[in-house]
């Protein structure tokens, strides 16, 4: 399978990487095409592992994966072209935080997502909201963390989500612990998860842990 990681950070190099060694060809994708970072993980990467910009990495890609900031995301599927992204999945992974003033805050939250967003501005492309709950490590190795722990996704498109779900198959997850929230609307609260995330992060002094959910039968 041809992915477009958008994003260079720690998260878009560690998704990219596992990608390659799963077997796939992954373009990295950056504002400008001489991305120093960019450029740095295809070599390290190897066979499968190139770089380019946003918008020859999403044209190259059979499914693109959004891994840039959430407040960025918007600016970066449009760089990437709606062209480039119709009939796509895609899948956004991305949390909207910023810290203002030292603090950690959330834009947009409760009353909007930014996986709604990225449906909204790019209404022909398949999106689904997964991953984002979790550090970056334990996307793609849930053995991290022991216990049946879930992950989620949400999104409009049925088949976009089977799809994502077996490649959530591919980085450990198993089907039955991949959790169908629904409509992308779902991404509002996936979102919200994050501040109660960095307060366990701070409380435990680690990022490998997540939630396992039980219920009643």
């Amino acid at each position: 399978m041809r992915y477009a990681v958008l994003g260079t950070g720690q998260v878009g190099r560690t998704l990219g990487g596992k990608l390659v060694e799963l077997g796939h060809t992954v373009v990295l994708g950056s504002r400008t095409k001489d991305n120093p970072a960019a450029l740095e993980w295809a070599r390290e990467a190897g066979g499968g592992a190139s770089a380019g910009t946003f918008a020859e990495a999403a044209a190259a890609a059979e499914v693109v994966v959004n891994a840039v900031a959430g407040r960025a995301s918007l600016a970066a599927l449009e760089a990437a072209g709606a062209s480039h992204l119709d009939g796509k999945v895609v899948v956004d992974v991305s949390n909207p935080l910023a810290f203002d003033d030292g603090e950690a805050r959330l834009s947009p939250v409760e009353s909007d997502s930014v996986g709604e967003q990225i449906q909204r501005a790019f209404p022909h492309a398949r999106v689904v909201k997964t991953l984002n709950t979790v550090n970056c490590d334990v996307m793609v190795d849930p053995a991290r963390v022991p216990g049946e722990h879930q992950i989620f996704v949400c999104g409009e498109d049925a088949d976009a989500k089977e799809q994502v779900t077996a490649l959530l198959g591919e980085f450990g997850w198993p089907a039955d612990r991949v959790l169908d929230l629904g409509g992308i609307r779902a991404a509002r609260s996936v979102e919200m998860w994050l501040p109660l995330w960095l307060d366990l992060m701070r409380r435990f002094g680690h990022a490998d842990f997540n939630l396992e959910l039980r219920r009643a039968r």
